[in-house]
């Protein structure tokens, strides 16, 4: 899902009943958001566009709580989506607490070698790629400086206009991709 900071997602049905993602101006979905709950959404929908929202807008990654109160549903309500979009894997709940997330891509709910600086906030990516993903999720300008994983030298990372600064480092994945989700958090 891509987001602009200040300027979320809605989410509508189409004429065959489907749930769409569209971006609509900051004024008119801001009005919507502000005045009018939006019972007709999936709840995992409702749930994983307040996740990404209070993210945007604070620069920290929520726990069940603040999201329950985001869109005013019970908390046992989020936890039950928490679960169904993880195993979508959409996100990531902390395996000690189910309350909090781990890890909602490319943002990280925990602190990270790879602090990411955009729109005055700071953000956490898991991972060099998530440091970009950030870059694309807020359509901003992005700076990370960020460590090597390996030799810890430090590293910059940035994002301009919607590409990367092109740099001469080389990225190593020490696991394929098809087995990320094995253990997530490690890879």
């Amino acid at each position: 899902m891509w987001l602009r900071s200040g300027c979320p997602l809605v989410a509508s049905r189409d004429e065959h009943g489907r749930g769409q993602e569209t971006r609509k101006s900051c004024a008119i979905l801001q009005t919507a958001i502000n005045c009018a709950p939006m019972p007709e959404l999936d709840p995992d929908i409702q749930v994983k566009f307040a996740i990404y929202e209070i993210t945007a807008e604070t620069g920290s990654v929520p726990n069940s709580s603040q999201v329950a109160r985001k869109i005013n549903i019970e908390e046992n309500e989020v936890l039950a989506a928490f679960r169904r979009l993880h195993a979508k894997r959409l996100l990531l709940p902390e395996p000690s607490d189910p309350h909090r997330i781990r890890m909602a891509p490319p943002f990280s709910g925990v602190p990270t070698k790879f602090p990411v600086e955009a729109n005055g906030k700071h953000y956490y990516a898991n991972c060099v790629w998530d440091a970009y993903g950030i870059a694309a999720a807020l359509h901003c300008d992005v700076i990370s400086r960020a460590s090597d994983g390996y030799t810890g030298e430090p590293l910059t990372l940035e994002a301009k206009n919607g590409e990367p600064v092109l740099k001469s480092y080389v990225a190593h994945f020490g696991v394929p991709a098809a087995h990320w989700w094995d253990n997530l958090i490690f890879t």
